[in-house]
């Protein structure tokens, strides 16, 4: 089989104005939202890329691009001797299209026109919005020894997630057969997909699309350009009408995927990194994550018991606890302070002593968490100051709502990026 590297490109698709996940997009689009206390989300699909050895990459988007662009810029820089690149393209308007991107298949199409100008055989069309470590060489080799003109990746469900996805069934050769997008749970009966043992014992009985595609480039080109000119999405037009036409696959993951739809599941996937064995595996030597590599020293933590707890570079901990949280770059965090199941994804910068002075005198907090606060089930965006003696006490208890300095989602309290929280503020 030809290079990888050569023969195939992928499209990252950034997603639109990521409204699920307000207030974490409201400065910043989706595949930039801070994961992991250091990362991003679009590493995420960048590493599994890398990784498979796929090294030409296209990212889309449109809203709020600004810190996506930088961080881009600053993270993925291949050698002068490679083909390599990360490349953002923007929704733009032209002489013969003013309009924005309409949807995923739009994107790509308005796309087409830099694309283009590179030799490539096949697409890959990825989520910016996952996460999960996937090797996409078996499902290209899959693509290309069945003679595929389109490959779906496909996870196996349960019924309560399956009325969540597009859900397909196969024949004995893994063609897929049929296609239905979200369907009602009266009729995932006859929806039902041989998965394998192992997924039927727990109840995974459906095929779901996980949103990645592998695309032939001349049935891409004739699909979006001549048989559906106008569709905007894949997930809902080009592969539905595609099934009876072309010869679409199906290919089986079974490994740890999830869509990063919501602010839910996103607390639970960045929570899910502090078990003892996490679903989603940081520390493998074969799946490496990477991100921007920033020159900040370890971090320093004096009296704090930590239970289950991720802590990333730069940060200065005196807290009496933390328990199964995470903590990103940066996070500074005051004495007597307790945090329990949260992410604090901590600062850009670090304040000056005179800086803290300064802000003192204003009755300004220091950037980070102050001295005997409590923080329970909640999301603390970048460059928060939260004064001392502050509680926040997230959970079911609280109704959904949308505060100048906060939001409750599913009682997730997620404090918005650069609030101020007084001495003694309560949620």
């Amino acid at each position: 089989m030809k290079s990888l590297s050569k023969s195939v490109v992928a499209v990252i698709l950034g997603g639109g104005a990521g409204s699920r996940l307000y207030p974490l997009t409201s400065s910043r689009s989706k595949p930039a939202v801070p994961i992991a206390g250091k990362y991003r989300l679009v590493d995420i699909p960048i590493s599994n890329c890398i990784n498979s050895n796929i090294n030409r990459m296209f990212v889309l988007t449109q809203f709020n691009s600004a810190s996506l662009n930088k961080h881009i810029k600053n993270t993925y820089h291949f050698s002068a001797f490679s083909t390599g690149f990360v490349d953002i393209l923007a929704a733009e308007q032209t002489p013969d299209n003013t309009g924005w991107f309409q949807g995923t298949a739009d994107a790509v199409r308005q796309s087409l026109r830099h694309i283009s100008n590179l030799e490539f055989e096949y697409i890959l069309i990825l989520s910016g919005d996952q996460l999960y470590q996937m090797d996409f060489t078996d499902m290209i080799a899959a693509h290309i020894e069945k003679g595929a003109d389109i490959s779906i990746a496909t996870i196996p469900v349960d019924d309560r997630d399956a009325p969540e996805f597009g859900i397909l069934k196969t024949d004995a050769n893994n063609f897929i057969t049929s296609f239905i997008e979200k369907p009602k749970k009266e009729l995932l009966p006859e929806w039902t997909s041989d998965t394998g043992e192992e997924m039927q014992r727990n109840g995974k009985n459906y095929l779901a699309s996980m949103g990645i595609y592998i695309f032939s480039k001349q049935i891409l080109y004739h699909l979006l350009n001549e048989v559906h000119p106008k569709a905007t999405d894949f997930g809902k037009e080009i592969i539905p009408d595609s099934i009876s036409q072309y010869k679409v696959i199906s290919f089986q993951y079974d490994g740890y995927w999830t869509d990063i739809g919501n602010i839910y599941s996103f607390y639970e996937a960045n929570l899910a990194l502090t078990q003892e064995i996490p679903p989603f595996n940081l520390f493998d030597n074969k799946k490496t994550v990477y991100s921007r590599a920033r020159m900040l020293p370890p971090a320093k933590i004096s009296g704090t018991t930590l239970e289950k707890t991720i802590i990333a570079e730069g940060s200065i901990i005196h807290a009496s606890r933390i328990e199964q949280s995470v903590v990103g770059i940066r996070a500074r965090i005051g004495k007597g302070t307790t945090i329990v199941g949260s992410y604090i994804m901590g600062n850009d910068y670090y304040e000056t002593i005179e800086e803290m002075a300064s802000n003192a005198e204003k009755g300004l907090p220091r950037i980070g968490i102050g001295e005997r606060c409590y923080i329970k089930d909640a999301l603390i965006d970048k460059n928060c100051r939260i004064g001392n003696d502050v509680r926040i006490n997230g959970g079911k208890h609280l109704e959904n709502t949308d505060h100048a300095l906060y939001t409750v989602k599913d009682g997730i309290v997620v404090v918005k990026k650069q609030a101020i929280l007084p001495d003694g503020f309560v949620i």
